[in-house]
């Protein structure tokens, strides 16, 4: 049986989602600063292009699998003397960043929809 995100492949969601966060936080940083955001209406036009709803999108993806797989590791190190528990512990964070993505697709959603 193979598990999935373990070993070279962990490592490279680990660094490629760090990656790409960082390089998101500077674009974010530079696009507030160069662009004024003096009202809702500028607010709603910002998210409303599909570029910043995608690369936002992209960045939730990014940090809730950089969460699990971090999260993840540091269970199994420190968790190791009681499998009942481990599992316990990985079943609530799993279900617990599952709920908070399904959050972030709702306000995704609710933030770029037409009809606000």
């Amino acid at each position: 049986m193979s598990r999935p995100l373990t070993g070279l492949s962990a490592w490279l969601v680990q660094r490629l989602s760090a990656i790409y966060m960082a390089l998101f936080t500077i674009a974010a940083v530079v696009l507030f600063t160069v662009t004024p955001i003096d009202d809702y209406g500028d607010w709603q036009a910002l998210w409303g292009r599909p570029v910043v709803s995608a690369a936002t999108a992209l960045f939730f993806v990014a940090l809730l699998l950089h969460s699990w797989v971090g999260i993840r590791d540091v269970i199994l190190d420190y968790v190791g003397w009681s499998t009942g528990l481990r599992l316990t512990l990985l079943a609530l964070v799993g279900a617990w960043l599952l709920i908070l993505g399904f959050w972030i697709l709702e306000i995704l959603l609710t933030v770029v929809s037409p009809w606000n």
